[in-house]
């Protein structure tokens, strides 16, 4: 027996009971599909929105918090900065090379909507073990896709992460985020005002690829190849070389002040940047299908208005300055045509052609304001037997004899897919992949050279966040916080991509609500407000959630850029010190999970002020020249910071007074060492005295070799091996090491 037609477009029951009173009345198909597409989870965050309102949002420098485009701070001289993250985790797991592709597409468009140019783009990336064929596969085809279309639009890609765990095969995540600036003024929202007004599509013709798109691919987990498949007409399909276009068409029209509002085409497709720009504004809008340009014959409404075809942006544009619009168009080389006209009354009406049938006609507020909310149950995952967590403790491990091959074990060098993309476009690069975080000039195209910078950083850990998803998000940022701190910058906003299981298992909403609630609270301590964020659900595959896996993105600014801030390096006949207390506990941590299996166990403590007190010293240190070199300590604690620092050198260390495998290893946060000069270690020790942080001398460097007294001694080059061609090797191989 067939379901329901609403059933089978994604909307339950109860939500069709509300559609028709919303209407007093039965929607037609196009109507239901429209309905469908706007209160899925990726477009209403109808599961998410309850728990999201607790986050902190506001600041005196925020122009622009969650709900727009982009987030957007006041960066001062004029000049705004504009910062998105978002997900394309089930269009990269159908089709990895269009979907991470279009990920990166979608979110730049994003920003030039506001008026921002994208000037860096990050990608923080999860997948499958490197022993698992289709996760090899997958990987190859993400990578690809982002260095493909990021290369050729023309915008950098200074960093991110590289992470392979099981809980992702068959569901990785393709985060994606951007950063943009622009002149302060020149900021705009997507506003539909002024009745008569017209709406202008740019951009692509309008295809059957992306038909629900998003919508509905992230609504729904993975299970057999035969089923993926037949996902993939849904996944979008990009053309960076017409984004280019459009960005700078966009731009123009911005600055020549010929569009009221702008709106990408992105989730949802017409029906979103129709519905939304009218009801933000007030207004309805006529839409007329027939002047929507197709690259498909015989497409029906619903697939004209569901169509997630890319580099598609809606501008809304006042009569008189319609032929300068197409002029400009036509100058870059931009399709360009009126599919609508801004009506009073608040009704979104599509009809067939300008005086033709009108073949749907909704509150245009209803498809986003009125789109059900959801209080999912919560439940707190079973605790383990006792006998069950002991034997999952790491703390119940014994000691290995020798910790070099567990610390070679961890290491692995992410170059193989920083490789690929190009990080100095625009040359405002200052800091390339692979430092704490990356480091920008503020300025750009049409804006003042001013001599402060931008710094940020990309973070997130789900093994922290599977044994305790507040304390575990609350610790991933304090790192994010603590990466942008060590590039001499103090962190002024966050965005995050909250990746989370299936929302209707009562496990999963308690994480994400435990997640959100450390994400607050460390915000609120560290003075940091969440300005935007996206939440991607239904991560699962073959019935089976993924880890917890919030992702933060944290924005500093660097007040005087005068020397490039001090990298994650050593120098010969340097002195190592360490900045904080570390903590002998291994739970959540690499050597506990990666080499040994065990996921229990406990995290260590999270003091927040102390943790400020950190922050504020070593983003002086980082500033005023007198630290060689500066790295927190984060995954694989102290043993993998100060090999990933002799590596990226070429110099070696020796050091002393780790008393154990559980302090080389800890992964407690607040820390971080810093190599200088003789001299200037011990001005630093007692600057760090004098701010309240813990501080002791580790060692020396210099030489060839790796050595922790009594716990590890290495060759640099047997090191240097394991970091260079673990990830190579095992897709070459087929085996991950």
């Amino acid at each position: 027996m067939d379901q329901p037609v609403h059933r089978a477009l994604g909307l339950t029951d109860d939500e069709a009971a509300s559609i028709d009173r919303i209407l007093g009345r039965h929607p037609n198909y196009l109507e239901l599909a429209m309905y469908s597409v706007m209160w899925s989870e990726h477009c209403s965050y109808k599961s998410s929105r309850l728990h999201l309102r607790r986050l902190p949002t506001e600041a005196p420098w925020v122009l622009v918090g969650p709900g727009e485009g982009a987030g957007v701070i006041d960066a001062g001289d004029g000049i705004a900065v504009a910062l998105r993250i978002e997900s394309h985790n089930h269009p990269s797991a159908v089709e990895p090379y269009q979907g991470a592709a279009t990920g990166v597409g979608g979110i730049i468009r994003d920003l030039f909507s506001m008026g921002a140019r994208p000037v860096a783009v990050m990608d923080p990336l999860r997948f499958g073990p490197l022993d698992d064929p289709r996760s090899r596969w997958i990987l190859e085809g993400v990578v690809s896709g982002i260095s493909g279309y990021g290369n050729s639009v023309g915008v950098p890609n200074v960093g991110g992460e590289l992470v392979f765990d099981a809980c992702y095969t068959g569901n990785p995540l393709v985060n994606v985020l951007c950063l943009g600036v622009m002149p302060k003024d020149r900021l705009v929202l997507a506003r539909a005002t002024g009745v008569g007004n017209l709406a202008v599509l740019l951009g692509s013709s309008t295809g059957r690829d992306g038909i629900g798109g998003v919508s509905v691919l992230a609504s729904a987990g993975f299970g057999d190849a035969e089923a993926e498949a037949a996902k993939r007409p849904s996944v979008q399909v990009g053309d960076p070389f017409e984004e280019k276009r459009l960005i700078e068409a966009c731009l123009q029209l911005l600055d020549e002040g010929l569009a009221v509002g702008v709106q990408d085409l992105g989730g949802a497709g017409l029906t979103c940047a129709t519905s939304e720009t009218a009801s933000r504004g007030g207004m309805g809008m006529d839409v007329y299908v027939s002047e929507v340009a197709r690259r498909e014959p015989g497409m029906e409404p619903f697939e004209v208005m569901t169509s997630e075809s890319q580099e598609r942006m809606l501008a809304i544009v006042e009569p008189g300055n319609l032929d300068r619009v197409l002029e400009v168009a036509r100058q870059w080389e931009v399709r360009a045509s009126v599919v609508g006209t801004v009506t009073a009354g608040g009704s979104l009406r599509i009809l067939e052609r300008p005086d033709g049938e009108v073949l749907a006609d909704i509150p245009a507020a209803s498809l986003h304001e009125d789109a059900p909310l959801y209080d999912r149950p919560q439940a707190e995952p079973a605790r383990p037997t006792p006998a069950d967590a002991a034997a999952d403790d790491p703390a119940n491990l014994p000691a290995p004899g020798d910790c070099g091959p567990d610390l070679l074990a961890l290491l692995a060098d992410p170059a193989w897919a920083y490789r690929q993309y190009d990080h100095q476009l625009f040359l405002n690069t200052v800091e390339a992949p692979g430092a704490d975080a990356a480091v920008l000039r503020l300025g750009g195209p049409g804006l003042p050279r001013t001599g402060r910078g931008l710094a940020l950083s990309t973070d997130g850990n789900h093994r922290w966040c599977a044994i305790d998803p507040k304390l575990g998000t609350a610790m991933v940022v304090a790192e994010s916080a603590l990466n942008v701190a060590c590039a001499g910058a103090k962190p002024a906003a966050l965005v995050n991509c909250l990746n989370f299981g299936n929302p209707e298992h009562p496990e999963v909403m308690w994480q994400l609500s435990q997640s959100i609630d450390g994400m607050g609270e460390a915000c609120r301590s560290l003075g940091i407000p969440v300005i935007g964020g996206n939440v991607s659900l239904y991560n699962e595959s073959h019935g089976r959630d993924i880890d917890p896996t919030p992702i933060v993105g944290v924005l500093g600014l660097i007040d005087h850029l005068e020397r490039r801030p001090p990298s994650p390096i050593l120098i010969d006949d340097g002195r190592l010190l360490l900045l904080g207390e570390t903590e002998s506990v291994l739970g959540g941590s690499r050597w506990a999970v990666d080499i040994n299996g065990r996921r229990g166990g406990t995290l260590p403590a999270l003091d927040l002020e102390t943790h400020g007190r950190l922050l504020d010293l070593v983003r002086l240190l980082a500033n005023d020249g007198v630290a060689a070199g500066l790295h927190d300590v984060s995954e694989g604690g102290l043993a993998v910071t100060l090999t990933e620092m002799a590596l990226r050198s070429g110099v070696g260390f020796r050091v002393a007074g780790i008393a154990n495998h559980a302090e080389l290893f800890s992964e407690s946060p607040s820390r971080a060492v810093v190599c200088a000069e003789p001299d200037a270690a011990q001005a630093i020790f007692r600057q760090a005295q004098a701010a309240g942080v813990p501080a002791a001398f580790l060692g020396g460097t210099g030489g060839d070799r790796l050595v922790v007294d009594g716990l590890v001694d290495l060759s640099l080059a047997d090191a240097e091996r394991a970091w260079r061609d673990t990830i190579p090797d095992a897709l070459a191989a087929g085996t991950a090491n």
